[in-house]
C-alpha cells in the first residue's frame, strides 16, 4: 500500500508536506543544540510558496527543498544495507522507486531557481569500521542493526541538510558524533559524552518525521509504525540516562 500511495506524487506541490516533516526535523536539532542560523529558511512561508508554486521559490529555499528531498531519496538504500538481507531485498525496489521520484521533483525544483544542488553520500557498511573490524561485527539483531545505522545516517542526513539551509554544524562535533556513536551502537563502548547523547536524542526525533509522513500521506504502513516505535524508545531512553 505504501509503494502504491507514493504514486500519485507527482508535483512539488505534492511534496510540500514531506518538506515540512523534514525541515521541522533539522530546526528541531539545530535549536536543541543552539546553532546559529537554525531560522535563516522560513519552513512555513516555502512550505506555502512550494504548494502553490514553486517557481515562487528563492534560490536559497529551493536549495533548502531540494537538497532534503535528495538526502530523503538518498537515505532509505545504504539504510537498508545496513540491516538483515531478508530486509534489503523486500524493501530495494520500493527504495529506489521513492529515491528516484525525490530526484526528479528536486530537479524540477531546482532548475527553476537555476541552482546546483547534490545528493549526500551516506555511509554503507563495508565503509565503517570499528578498531579494524567491520562495523557490523558485535551487532546481531534487527533492533541493534537498526539503531547502529540510524545513529550514523540521521547524523550525516542532517549535517547536509543543515548546510543548505545555512546552519553550521560544528566539524569537531559531528566527528565526535560519529566516532562515538559508532562505537557505542557498534558495541564497543558503555556510554555517550554528554554533548553526543543530547546530539543524538535530538536526531532519534526523526520518529516525528516518520509519524508525520505516515499520517500526512496515509500511507498506513506498518512498517512506519515499527520504525517509529523503534526511535521513539531509543529517544526516551537516550533521554532517561
Amino acid at each position: 500500500m505504501t509503494v502504491l500511495r507514493l504514486l500519485r506524487l507527482t508535483a512539488p506541490a505534492d511534496f510540500a508536506d514531506w518538506y515540512a516533516a523534514s525541515r521541522a526535523y533539522t530546526r528541531h536539532v539545530a535549536d536543541g543544540m543552539g546553532l546559529d542560523d537554525a531560522d535563516a529558511i522560513d519552513g512555513a512561508r516555502v512550505v506555502e510558496r512550494l504548494r502553490a508554486d514553486h517557481a515562487r521559490l528563492s534560490p536559497a529555499e529551493a536549495r533548502s527543498v531540494a537538497a532534503t528531498l535528495l538526502a530523503d531519496g538518498a537515505f532509505s538504500e545504504p539504510y537498508c544495507e545496513w540491516l538483515p538481507t531478508w530486509y534489503e531485498l523486500a524493501l530495494l525496489a520500493p527504495v529506489r522507486y521513492g529515491d528516484w521520484r525525490l530526484r526528479r521533483v528536486a530537479a524540477t525544483v531546482a532548475g527553476a531557481a537555476d541552482v546546483t544542488v547534490t545528493a549526500p553520500r551516506f555511509s554503507r557498511p563495508h565503509d565503517v569500521t570499528i578498531d579494524g573490524r567491520s562495523a557490523l561485527a558485535r551487532v546481531s539483531g534487527f533492533r541493534e542493526r537498526f539503531l547502529l545505522a540510524d545513529a550514523l545516517l540521521h547524523l550525516e542526513w542532517f549535517v547536509h541538510a543543515a548546510a543548505a539551509d545555512g546552519i553550521e554544524v560544528p566539524p569537531a562535533l559531528v566527528d565526535r558524533t560519529r566516532r562515538e556513536s559508532l562505537s557505542y551502537y557498534g558495541g564497543d563502548r558503555e556510554s555517550l559524552s554528554p554533548e553526543v547523547r543530547r546530539f543524538q536524542r535530538l536526531l532519534f526525533a526523526d520518529d516525528a518525521w516518520v509519524a508525520r509522513v505516515n499520517d500526512r500521506y496515509d500511507l498506513r504502513s506498518p512498517l512506519f509504525g515499527v520504525w517509529e516505535r523503534l526511535l521513539r524508545a531509543e529517544r526516551d531512553r537516550l533521554a532517561a540516562e
